[in-house]
């Protein structure tokens, strides 16, 4: 086959127009999903407390939830098909609503924490205050699988896959975490975050729209659009830029992570000292160290800083200090050190002890198991009796551990029944060692 019969047909597995809906109804459907108020209003509402509830107890389950009720997504699909089609009076009333909207979930989510009692920022607070470049492209593609969606037939559920993809809600409400609790870091990079989301799954409707060519039902000049044209190209940039810089912050941060782990394991152990702790701090590219052992000396510390530069890592930005000390001129850190001896092999034991604890109790619960495993299969088996040993022979040299199996009956099984019931047993314990009783 030819080069532009496969192109051919790659464009047309491609082709949208086979499954694209009806002009008007979906011009009808973005116009609808655009206003806020009665139902739209009450669940945006509610779906900012559930977030909020989530963000505030780090549940991942419950933020989840709210991304998938929150009707975020209608108003900024509303801008960017107002915008391709250059509809502005649709375009006026998306950015009404949407401000709108924005504002009634920051009240809401600043009135929610102003009233919790807990006030400490989780992780998954923490992750919604440093967007980067990957929070565009996530938006992006989130955004034009959204417009695809609405557009076609088949709509599916996309939609709200793409509200858990991009995370509007959850950064609107940690925005509202900073204002309740004067936190302007967390409200600025939050709401960064949360433009990033809005301009760019824009962008995408925009895009999806002109290449669908959807009707442009108003009286528009060329003026008029290459204004519009040159107003998205700035909002873009201006949007883009600071999560450029904040992306190759990140992959720099990363970056160092890795080569300063792949030191302290490289200088864990350094002429009879051992490291006790490391403390790597990404952000001022500064690594801790604290060594227990003999004391080290002056020339010693700064082998151990040059060792850095192996790993790409500056010599300067390493901190080594000594722990513990067990020189023979000290007594006291000798029996400190036998202490912690002792107690780590305590601790050693107590966590065997648990272990096999563990074990057994399973190993007590195995009968119930099996019979109730067991009973969806056959029914007639009513009792399960399991235990462990040893079988003995005088043709082998060393005994064999065997699983042995007592079911009680309340009717009579069949030979090849017990065959299949020796098999099934085999399996379940991965064992072909079973000896199995009945009675």
């Amino acid at each position: 086959m030819k080069l532009s019969g496969v192109l051919r047909n790659i464009l047309h597995y491609l082709n949208l127009e086979s499954e694209l809906d009806n002009h008007d109804l979906i011009h009808e459907e973005i116009q609808k999903s655009v206003i806020f108020k009665g139902t739209n209003l009450w669940i945006l509402v509610f779906a900012i407390i559930i977030a909020s509830v989530g963000l505030n107890m780090n549940s991942t389950a419950v933020i989840i939830g709210a991304m998938l009720i929150s009707p975020l997504m209608g108003p900024i699909n509303g801008i960017g098909y107002s915008i391709a089609t250059y509809n502005f009076d649709l375009f006026r009333q998306s950015v009404k609503n949407f401000g709108f909207a924005v504002i009634m979930g920051l009240i809401a989510s600043t009135t929610y924490f102003i009233l919790s009692p807990v006030s400490t920022a989780h992780s998954e607070l923490l992750a919604r205050t440093s967007p980067t470049i990957y929070d565009v492209i996530i938006a992006l593609f989130g955004g034009l699988a959204g417009i695809v969606a609405i557009s076609s037939k088949q709509k599916g559920n996309v939609i709200p896959g793409v509200a858990i993809a991009t995370a509007l809600m959850p950064p609107l409400c940690t925005a509202g975490y900073g204002l309740a609790t004067a936190q302007w870091y967390f409200f600025f990079g939050a709401f960064y975050l949360f433009t990033i989301n809005t301009v760019f799954i824009a962008l995408a409707s925009v895009t999806i729209s002109q290449i669908l060519k959807f009707p442009i039902r108003t009286l528009v000049d060329n003026v008029q659009k290459k204004r519009v044209n040159s107003y998205i190209s700035a909002v873009i940039i201006i949007v883009l830029l600071p999560s450029i810089y904040f992306g190759y912050n990140l992959v720099q941060k990363e970056r160092f992570a890795e080569n300063a782990n792949q030191y302290i394991d490289n200088v864990g152990i350094f002429e009879g000292n051992y490291l006790l702790k490391s403390e790597v701090n990404a952000d001022k590219k500064i690594i801790h160290l604290i060594y227990g052992g003999k004391n080290l000396s002056i020339e010693q510390k700064e082998l151990i800083a040059q060792k850095a530069e192996n790993f790409n890592l500056d010599p300067k930005n390493i901190l080594v200090k000594q722990g513990l000390s067990f020189d023979n001129t000290d007594d006291k850190n000798i029996e400190v050190f036998k202490l912690r001896e002792q107690l780590n092999q305590m601790n050693f034991r107590l966590k065997e002890r648990e272990t096999q604890f563990d074990s057994l109790n399973q190993k007590s619960q195995m009968g119930k198991t099996l019979l109730n495993e067991i009973r969806q299969l056959y029914p007639q088996i009513k009792g399960c009796t399991y235990a462990e040993s040893f079988e003995f022979k005088d043709t082998i040299s060393t005994p064999h551990p065997t699983a042995i199996i007592l079911f009680s009956l309340k009717s009579y099984v069949d030979k090849e029944d017990k065959q299949k019931i020796k098999k099934w047993t085999q399996a379940r314990l991965e064992s072909e060692n079973v000896r199995i009783i009945y009675e």
